[in-house]
């Protein structure tokens, strides 16, 4: 896997292709917060349009995905294409900062993630929801789309709500809770793989 130097793009293209979806991302960490987004389902472009415009990384992604049949599998491989995208970009983690945190509010909502880009999957997620879906987005993919990313990323991600009744504001400040703490931990800050190991 690419080192990364300091001034070598930190970008990756990735494709999946299944029975059940298409999918085709573009993605560039230090980029501007510049977004194309087409996944089929309309509340899950505004999320990723707002990951992208918080979290600096700029993101082309288009799906084509069976959303006749539901959208869960068009949710979870949009996850799993983003994991390896953003794994691909990061090359080996030499000296970014690792971890990242952080609170976000939205009107009535309050939500925090913290999260560690060490190489190793967990994922915890304690939000409810009150509408089973917005827009095609079933509420309940929240939880998957972020198992699913932390699998293909290989990271420890803890997200919570821990204010708010409104299900559009509480999903909202938790994807942007997420950039603004991925944001932070793949800022680049020295030369060093940041672990006792020496790897990841």
């Amino acid at each position: 896997m690419p080192s990364h130097a300091s001034n070598t793009p930190r970008t990756a293209t990735v494709t999946r292709t299944t029975k059940e979806t298409d999918i085709t991302c573009i993605l560039t960490l230090d980029g501007h917060g510049n977004s194309a987004i087409n996944s089929g389902v309309v509340f899950l472009d505004h999320m990723l349009t707002n990951f992208s415009k918080h979290s600096g990384i700029d993101i082309a992604l288009t799906c084509q995905g069976d959303l006749d049949v539901d959208d869960h599998h068009t949710v979870e491989d949009i996850a799993i294409v983003i994991g390896n995208a953003l794994t691909d970009a990061l090359g080996d983690k030499r000296g970014i900062q690792r971890y990242g945190w952080a609170i976000i509010p939205m009107d009535e909502a309050l939500a925090r993630c913290a999260l560690d880009l060490g190489g190793r999957s967990y994922c915890v997620v304690n939000a409810e929801f009150k509408r089973p879906v917005i827009q095609g987005f079933s509420t309940e993919m929240v939880e998957h789309f972020f198992l699913s990313l932390s699998g293909t990323l290989k990271a420890n991600i803890h997200l919570a709500i821990l204010e708010g009744h409104n299900t559009h504001h509480k999903i909202e400040a938790l994807f942007k809770a997420f950039a603004y703490a991925m944001r932070a931990a793949m800022t680049v800050q020295g030369d060093e793989i940041p672990s006792t190991k020496g790897e990841f």
